[in-house]
């Protein structure tokens, strides 16, 4: 299958998952329970504690591990999780949970009201470094009545409190006082229960029996961590892997259509954005910053990094969010403009040495700067890059924020807050590009007070605009998702959650 070809047919189903090359009677059989699932992960876990942790492929695999007090379905409606119910007061200040009853944690401890108040205190604490910190703001108290009822009082309204529980793990819930071993023994009440990690290798996940959803059919899960594509892909066709998830791009027509193999493919799995740090004294100018994004030409960017496997676009929002501004369109490229601006910004042909940071743990990153490289020196920009390991990139740039320019991606936030409060709010837990933008800011924080839902839409597509006219980043494409698996790897289709970034194995099973 072409590139474009392949575009076509997963850009039409919108964050959808199609599994194919496998026969159609295999999904009426009966599950069976047992095996092993060996899955090459194409990246690798850091911290593995789920309250601290930045990184999506950290929380992929730790989604199997813990569970929040609220989750979304399929349609991003906030539905009941560790929380058999909850509802909401009237003025919008108070939010009362009542828990399960029969939620068992990994240690054998069952699951209180004391565990959800250490756990959002926990997150609220700024010695735990927690990276949700800010959804906790306006908290006030929490209360714990009797054993299942946590009441939880807001100072001021919080209109997206309880979306920011059900994501990137604000609202999961942990044993009391275990939060000093979570980094490297993370404990939670998922269907799967920690067992070991080599770091930068492989760790090791165990069926727990007394998952509150029922048991998983899987006796273990061992994920591999295997960033080189190619490798990744010859321990699939080899049989040593299971499953792959992000085939390699230039790979997929291979997989397209092939019966010794099954693929899920979706749109979006993540989105991309060339990032500048805003206190690098050349990026304080909004005239530079507009510059190195009229250098680009992401059509053509996207078609030589990802092989035409995404979507190019000027906003991060999901896509089908009613928060998507799409009356904002990409700059084209522009030498001539780009050359003016940094002429009035006071810099000429060869003025600017810039280093471009990026991380191999993905691959098409490294590609992409390559390719921007050559853009960013036509445009009379002196120019290197510097290969970073994903420890090394995550240290120096998102923790000791020691960069000029570099490019990350994050996996589809789906919700509004979390995506802009996180990423462009001055105070943001996501915030490494030191973006201070006070007009942005008030954006933000009055989009939090607005109840109404398409008041607080129009405030986030604001907010998009402000982005895209500042050029606070370069924002690139969506980017599609793949897992390649063995025919016998059955359940395919409930992997994926509808967030299209993290993986769920509770479902799957291992045909004999």
């Amino acid at each position: 299958m072409k590139r474009r070809e392949f575009l076509k047919s997963t850009t039409a189903i919108m964050g959808a998952a199609i599994v194919t090359g496998a026969p159609v009677a295999v999904f009426a059989e009966e599950p069976v329970r047992g095996g092993t699932l060996i899955w090459g992960h194409s990246e690798t876990t850091q911290n593995l504690d789920m309250h601290q942790t930045g990184t999506a492929s950290t929380g992929r695999l730790l989604q199997n591990v813990h569970e929040s007090i609220v989750s979304a379905d399929a349609d991003f409606n906030i539905v009941p999780n560790l929380a058999a119910s909850f509802e909401q007061s009237d003025d919008g200040l108070t939010y009362t949970f009542r828990l399960r009853d029969d939620v068992m944690f990994h240690n054998g401890d069952k699951m209180t009201s004391t565990d959800v108040k250490y756990s959002f205190e926990r997150v609220m604490n700024p010695e735990t470094g927690a990276v949700n910190f800010e959804v906790f703001n306006a908290v006030e108290s929490i209360e714990t009545p009797d054993d299942l009822t946590v009441i939880v009082k807001l100072e001021t309204v919080n209109a997206p409190f309880l979306s920011r529980l059900a994501e990137n793990g604000a609202g999961v819930v942990m044993p009391q006082g275990t939060g000093d071993v979570q980094g490297e023994t993370p404990i939670g009440a998922g269907p799967f229960k920690f067992i070991r990690r080599e770091f930068g290798n492989e760790v090791e996940l165990e069926r727990f029996d007394d998952y509150f959803g029922g048991p998983a059919y899987l006796d273990k899960v061992i994920s591999r961590e295997i960033t080189e594509p190619t490798v990744r892909l010859t321990g699939l066709r080899t049989g040593e892997l299971h499953m792959i998830n992000d085939i390699p791009l230039d790979r997929m027509s291979e997989f397209e259509g092939n019966s010794d193999f099954q693929t899920v493919a979706w749109f979006p799995l993540n989105w991309d954005f060339v990032n500048f740090n805003h206190d690098f004294e050349p990026f304080k100018d909004a005239r530079v910053r507009e510059a190195f994004d009229l250098m680009i030409d992401k059509e053509t960017l996207m078609q030589g990094a990802l092989w035409g496997q995404g979507k190019t676009s000027a906003s991060p929002s999901f896509p089908t969010s009613a928060s998507y501004n799409d009356a904002i369109s990409q700059r084209p490229q522009d030498f001539e403009r780009a050359a003016a601006l940094l002429q009035e910004a006071g810099y000429g042909p060869g003025d600017l040495k810039i280093v471009f940071k990026v991380t191999t743990n993905y691959p098409y990153h490294v590609d992409s700067a390559q390719i921007m490289l050559e853009w960013f020196r036509a445009g009379g920009v002196d120019m290197s890059i510097e290969q970073l390991t994903w420890s090394d990139w995550l240290s120096q740039v998102w923790v000791d924020k020691d960069f000029q320019v570099t490019m990350m991606n994050f996996f589809t936030l789906w919700e509004p807050d979390f995506l802009y409060y996180s990423l462009y709010h001055s105070t943001g837990g996501f915030n490494y590009r030191k973006i201070s933008e006070p007009a942005l800011d008030e954006m933000l924080e009055r989009a939090r007070v607005t109840v109404d839902t398409d008041a607080r839409m129009a405030i986030y597509k604001d907010v998009q605009q402000y982005i895209n006219e500042n050029t606070l980043d370069v924002i690139l494409w969506f980017r599609n998702g793949t897992i390649g698996a063995q025919p016998n790897v059955m359940g395919l289709d409930t992997v994926v959650q509808p967030n299209g970034s993290e993986m769920n194995f509770h479902k799957v099973w291992l045909k004999a």
